[in-house]
Formats: structure tokens, C-alpha cells, sequence
């Protein structure tokens, strides 16, 4: 499960659509609507949030939005909660950075032309339901 850090906007189509796949998941597991993945490290940061399936929810409608300005059909129905634009949660820059190298060397194999076109002169920014501190990777992050 990878629940990226970083703006879906810089995410390929792969990275956009597993993104969303596995955050409907982790949804899942939030809700306790399943028995697997219940310990993944990559939910630590959304269970640590005063509401999870509200930081959940906010999570996947930002990975939404991206795919309704691709022209792609993500069904927001299945969305537990309305957006609440005001929840954030932290990410430090080391784990966006770590991600962003991640991403980048994926990319690098499977989609070339966004490599070229779309993360030529791009850097590292948060999704929009996470501010951005500082720091190194989080602690996590399976390294």
C-alpha cells in the first residue's frame, strides 16, 4: 500500500489509479471494515488525526479532484465522509522527498513521456490536505 505524500497532480496514471484503489482500502480498514492491513505504517499518520475517516476521506477527495481534471470516472460515492477543506495533517519535507525520488524512479521505467512532459520542471509538493513541516522521513516509513 502507498498512500503518496505528494500532490496527486504529480502522480502518472499508474501511481493515480493503485493511489486511489489503495486509499478506498485503507478507508476500509479505518472504518474497521476489515481485518486486513490493519497494521500498514502508512495508515499511522491517518489514525494519529483527530478524526481518521474524516483525514481519510479529505485524502481520497483530493485524489478525486485530480481525476476528474484528467477526465478519468473515480466514483466519489464511494467516499465515506463530505470533504472537510479545513483537515490537515503534517508531512515533513524528508518523507516528500523521499517519496518524490520514489515516484520519479518509477516513472522513469513505466511512463517515460511524463517524466518528460509533466515532471520536467516539477518539485516535490504536498497533497492538499497535508502541510508540509520540516523534518526527515517519517518514522513510518518502511525504509
Amino acid at each position: 500500500m502507498r498512500l503518496w505524500s505528494l500532490d496527486p497532480r504529480l502522480l502518472d496514471r499508474r501511481a493515480l489509479v493503485a493511489g486511489w484503489r489503495e486509499a478506498l482500502l485503507a478507508q476500509k480498514v479505518l472504518a474497521g471494515e476489515t481485518r486486513g492491513y490493519r497494521s500498514h505504517p502508512q495508515l499511522v499518520r491517518f489514525r494519529a488525526a483527530p478524526d481518521p475517516a474524516a483525514a481519510i476521506a479529505a485524502f481520497l477527495w483530493g485524489l478525486a479532484a485530480e481525476a476528474e481534471r484528467r477526465g478519468y470516472s473515480f466514483d466519489s460515492s464511494k467516499i465515506s465522509r463530505s470533504l472537510d477543506p479545513g483537515l490537515q495533517i503534517t508531512v515533513t519535507r524528508g518523507q516528500l522527498d523521499h517519496e518524490w525520488e520514489h515516484l520519479l524512479r518509477k516513472v522513469r521505467q513505466r511512463d517515460p513521456e511524463w517524466l518528460r512532459t509533466q515532471l520536467r520542471d516539477a518539485a516535490p509538493a504536498p497533497h492538499p490536505m497535508m502541510t508540509e513541516v520540516p523534518g526527515d522521513v517519517e518514522d513510518w516509513e518502511v525504509l
